[in-house]
């Protein structure tokens, strides 16, 4: 069974910005609003409350009566990204990215340019596997699987099949912290692993305001914080790692209008940072195009 999700709410902040834009390139956008403007100046929004999400019952502490914070952001750059591709895990690393993809028999890992979308390097996943989360550890890519409990472990350079691990439970979202591996698996657990033997080597529960998080999809791990993608929604969440506490919102509903025909039931999914340039990528599986997005200033 394919992940997918329905209907998703537009705004209509970017109009007419990306008429007659092409793919075969990225282009910069002339300075703009931050979105969404109006959401984050309403405390009662629902995005800040967590309506509409997955929910669970759990042990309250006193970080649980934090509210989270709604960001504001923008698009800085827009680059084309292959509309057949059912993103599960983007990874970017000293001007390289690399991309898993999913659907059972068609999952690939490859390595992406930038700037075109063109695949420099492709290769295809054992049919029986189900490609979904990606992290770059050291000089090794580490890739997941969704309902095997498998995951592969890559030469970054030359896509070689080094290592098979194994876990419990489905495989979803992969970073790392540079001491261990994150990993989500669809609930509202995060998971610690050794990244030598893939070991738990413990776990937190993503929570906001006493509620837990559920539906923790695709990781990154950005100046000391996990992001990461709720299924099913168009927003992404910053998460504490030391308590699981979620630390603010960035809804990326507008990107809506940005994307242009979408061929199939597309999601957000997908978030690659550049430390090196303070970039954040930002896609989903089946978008035409690729955004860098900033944060703005509170």
């Amino acid at each position: 069974m394919i992940r997918q999700r329905g209907a998703f709410r537009l705004f209509s902040s970017l109009p007419g910005l990306l008429a007659g834009v092409g793919l075969t390139g990225f282009f910069a956008l002339s300075p703009m609003n931050c979105f969404p403007e109006d959401l984050s100046k309403r405390t009662s929004s629902p995005l800040v409350q967590g309506q509409g999400m997955e929910r669970g019952k759990g042990h309250r502490d006193k970080s649980d009566d934090l509210q989270a914070q709604l960001h504001e952001w923008k698009i800085v750059r827009v680059y084309p990204h292959d509309p057949t591709a059912f993103t599960q895990g983007l990874v970017f690393s000293e001007g390289r990215l690399f991309e898993s993809t999913g659907i059972r028999a068609k999952s690939t890992l490859r390595e992406v340019e930038l700037e075109t979308g063109r695949i420099l390097k492709s290769r295809s996943l054992d049919p029986k596997y189900f490609g979904e989360g990606l992290t770059l550890w050291e000089d090794r890519l580490i890739q997941l699987t969704w309902q095997s409990g498998t995951g592969l472990v890559w030469n970054k350079d030359i896509f070689h099949l080094e290592k098979v691990f194994h876990y419990e439970g489905e495989g979803w979202g992969i970073t790392h912290n540079g001491q261990h591996l994150i990993m989500s698996d669809g609930s509202a657990t995060l998971r610690f692993l050794d990244p030598k033997t893939f070991e738990k080597a413990r776990s937190v529960v993503v929570r906001d305001r006493g509620e837990s998080v559920e539906q923790l999809n695709e990781l990154e791990w950005i100046n000391g914080e996990i992001v990461a993608n709720i299924w099913g929604q168009d927003r992404i969440a910053r998460i504490s790692p030391a308590s699981g506490q979620v630390l603010g919102w960035i809804d990326l509903s507008a990107l809506r209008n940005a994307l242009g025909p979408v061929q199939g039931p597309d999601a957000l999914n997908g978030i690659a940072y550049d430390p090196e340039r303070d970039r954040i990528f930002i896609t989903g599986k089946l978008w035409p195009r690729l955004f860098e997005i900033q944060l703005c200033p509170q």
